[in-house]
């Protein structure tokens, strides 16, 4: 019989519509990794300054500190040689070297579990998303309850009239809608 002694890494996606509760799942899965003793990093892009500059928040408050990026590059380069577990919240707002940063950290041994958005406000994937579900080892799509029927809530509704694709915000920009309440706003 052989024994295989060396790490195998892997990729998590986390992934849903705004108020999923993609950042809370993030978060415990750092807790549990953390009473198991591991070594962990946590990082979120500078774009998102919606609630703390220095941590990850979910939108009921839950948070954990992590380390500000630019961009994906930044990530590689602040990763200890130590560190088992690397967790990216608002995958999405990252630049496409996301993708292979996250392949590069599996492939040396590290749990990689990433959160983001899979959909933009007009119900298309999102960023490097596609590119992320598809190589993952495991993925858990989260789903909101939608604020107009009170079914399963996949959609964000963005509530501006601002086209750009990244727009930060919370409920007063946002609220989560199911496929049939979501409106493409022209």
């Amino acid at each position: 019989m052989n024994v295989i002694n060396n790490k195998t890494g892997w990729i998590e996606v986390i992934c849903g519509s705004m108020f999923s509760g993609k950042t809370e799942e993030l978060i415990r899965r750092i807790h549990r990794a953390e009473f198991a003793r591991q070594k962990i990093q946590v990082f979120k892009p500078k774009l998102d300054d919606r609630y703390e500059k220095d941590q990850i928040v979910s939108h009921s408050k839950m948070k954990t500190p992590s380390i500000i990026v630019e961009s994906a590059k930044d990530i590689h380069e602040k990763v200890k040689y130590d560190t088992e577990i690397v967790a990216i919240d608002e995958v999405q707002f990252f630049d496409e070297e996301i993708v292979e940063i996250c392949i590069k950290l599996a492939d040396s041994g590290k749990r990689v579990i990433v959160a983001g958005l899979d959909q933009d406000f007009s119900g298309k994937p999102f960023g490097s998303m596609p590119i992320l579900l598809a190589i993952a080892e495991y993925i858990t799509k989260l789903n909101a309850i939608c604020v107009k029927c009170g079914n399963p809530a996949s959609r964000t509704q963005r509530l501006t009239h601002d086209k750009s694709t990244v727009v930060v915000g919370t409920s007063k920009i946002y609220e989560a809608r199911c496929r049939n309440c979501h409106e493409v706003l022209e």
